[in-house]
């Protein structure tokens, strides 16, 4: 605690929520849990990305440099130590989501802004691999629940492009809710594209989106 003019107020940690493990939660694909990112993360994220470009480039913001360049084994030490320094910072919540202890995708809790606003955005991928066997949406699940937790939020974001049904199913089952259309709002595969705002703020979970899974059978705690 501390006080100024004789009002108490409790001080909040530098970096609330991060480092963290979470989970395991049991879906149809396997075991799922969420880790913070590592650097001895490089070859298997390389590996990935790089296998699902097609998977994956039509949805992500468009980067400096070509696909390949972007996401080689090479380029990975530069983006672990930003995303370890934004966290360091409480600016961001990044973490890899496992499989059965491999990796499986990202997910990230990022542009955190406290005082009176405490809010975020979500963003996640996971690999071609374990798309529809439950992963993204125990990750999404999991990380919510966290971020309402101890990382002390209010509200998260996730916007999707409308053609991205794969991910408009994941946040749906794990409980966001639409809140309107972003027209041309990310530079995404060449061009300016609309995006979908899900959103859902704390006092909307209830006893949480992981206890709402577990509660209509669509996953189990490990």
């Amino acid at each position: 605690m501390n006080s100024v003019s004789g009002v108490s107020y409790p001080v909040e940690s530098r970096h609330p929520g991060w480092p963290a493990r979470l989970g395991p939660l049991r879906v149809a694909a396997g075991e799922v849990a969420i880790r913070p990112v590592r650097l001895r993360d490089a070859g298997e994220w390389s590996r990935i990305r790089l296998r699902d470009r097609a998977h994956l480039e039509m949805w992500e913001p468009t980067g400096i440099g070509p696909w390949p360049e972007r996401n080689a084994f090479w380029s990975w030490p530069s983006q672990w130590a930003a995303l370890r320094s934004l966290a360091r910072r409480g600016q961001c919540l990044p973490f890899t989501i496992t499989l059965d202890g491999r990796l499986a995708g990202q997910i990230t809790v990022g542009n955190v802004i406290r005082a009176s606003l405490r809010s975020a955005w979500i963003g996640y991928w996971v690999s071609s691999e374990v798309v529809r066997g439950g992963v993204a949406t125990a990750a999404v699940a999991l990380v919510t629940d966290h971020a309402f937790g101890p990382g002390g939020l209010h509200r998260l974001e996730a916007t999707v492009r409308p053609e991205n049904a794969a991910s408009l199913r994941v946040l749906t089952k794990a409980g966001y809710r639409r809140e309107g259309l972003f027209e041309r709002y990310l530079d995404v595969a060449g061009g300016w594209r609309d995006h979908y705002c899900y959103a859902l703020t704390r006092e909307e979970t209830g006893a949480g989106l992981v206890s709402r899974l577990v509660a209509t059978g669509r996953a189990d705690y490990a």
